[in-house]
């Protein structure tokens, strides 16, 4: 294990490990694209939509069976079944991921929105607000936290299943764990599979410590 730890570490830290279109600088900026791409893709969906059946209250059960489905979809049975429809390319991932995140950003819309105080909207509409200023100046910010957690929530998913880009021949850091393995590098494998944890992690709590700015107001 020591021994494992010490290749690892050296695998890491390598000047020659992190140069070239095989280096993990350029592999981690396309795991980056893929990740940050489809995390967008699924915000534009998503919000959108958990801001609209949380506004009216209408196909709220459509809405959040769907996301339940769309969390039950195996990921790599996805990819391939939009691969043998489309071809080689990058559709088949960005498809998985953005089915993988939409879920996580509906819920946690729509939960932010319910949680709004109901009397606080009639207020609002008292005092002569018509619906969209409703939604936009009252229910959106005050449903902005859980919006925020779910965003967090679907782009950690989605670097964590990024890796799939690999499997049909593309790049990101999912390449080391994908040609480990075919290559029985277990030290490989396991920086690709650290790589991704440390990615994850830092993207966490850069969106966590913008939403802690973002609110600080309301905790003070």
């Amino acid at each position: 294990m020591y021994e494992l730890i010490k290749n690892l570490g050296a695998w890491l830290v390598g000047g020659e490990q992190w140069a070239g279109p095989d280096g993990i600088a350029h592999r981690l900026s396309e795991h980056l694209q893929y990740s940050l791409l489809a995390t967008l893709i699924a915000t534009a969906i998503g919000l959108p939509l958990g801001l609209l059946i949380g506004h009216t209250g209408k196909g709220a059960f459509l809405a959040i069976n769907l996301a339940s489905f769309g969390r039950a979809l195996p990921t790599v049975g996805l990819v391939v079944l939009v691969f043998l429809a489309g071809g080689l390319s990058m559709l088949p991932v960005y498809v998985a991921l953005v089915a993988l995140a939409v879920p996580a950003i509906v819920t946690n819309t729509y939960a932010g929105m319910t949680a709004v105080d109901p009397d606080v909207k009639d207020a609002a509409r008292g005092q002569g607000m018509r619906g969209h200023q409703v939604l936009f100046q009252v229910e959106l910010p005050l449903a902005l936290p859980l919006i925020m957690t779910g965003l967090r929530l679907a782009l950690i998913q989605v670097v964590a299943t990024a890796t799939i880009a690999a499997y049909v021949s593309f790049g990101g850091l999912g390449r080391y764990v994908f040609d480990g393995l075919a290559q029985r590098d277990l030290v490989q494998v396991l920086g690709g599979a650290v790589l991704v944890a440390v990615v994850a992690v830092a993207l966490d709590l850069a969106l966590s410590g913008l939403q802690r700015f973002l609110f600080r107001h309301r905790t003070a």
